[in-house]
């Protein structure tokens, strides 16, 4: 049976990880309203731009660009670039 001493100590640990829960809950709640005002303030440009595609697309000539011809299946080589998590700091935060 645990003692006094022992049931204080887990108490307070909890409260402890409770603070530090808390905390991180806050943090997580002030970066998505920044990333939602973010969203929010490019909503005007995102709709200028699909209104401009439109346009563009609805002039367009019937003839098929090179590149978008379709053309009988071959083998594809994929090249991925990545970033090293542990060895390039900010640079895979932004």
């Amino acid at each position: 049976m645990p003692t006094l001493r022992d049931i204080k100590r887990r108490i307070k640990a909890v409260h402890s990880t409770s603070k530090i829960t808390k905390a991180m809950k806050m943090v997580a709640a002030s970066k998505f309203r920044k990333a939602q005002q973010r969203m929010f303030e490019l909503r005007p440009y995102a709709d200028r731009m699909s209104a401009v595609l439109s346009s563009l697309a609805g002039g367009a000539e019937s003839e098929i660009h090179p590149l978008l011809a379709v053309r009988p299946r071959k083998n594809v080589d994929i090249i991925v670039l990545t970033s090293d998590r542990g060895l390039c700091g900010a640079f895979n935060s932004n």
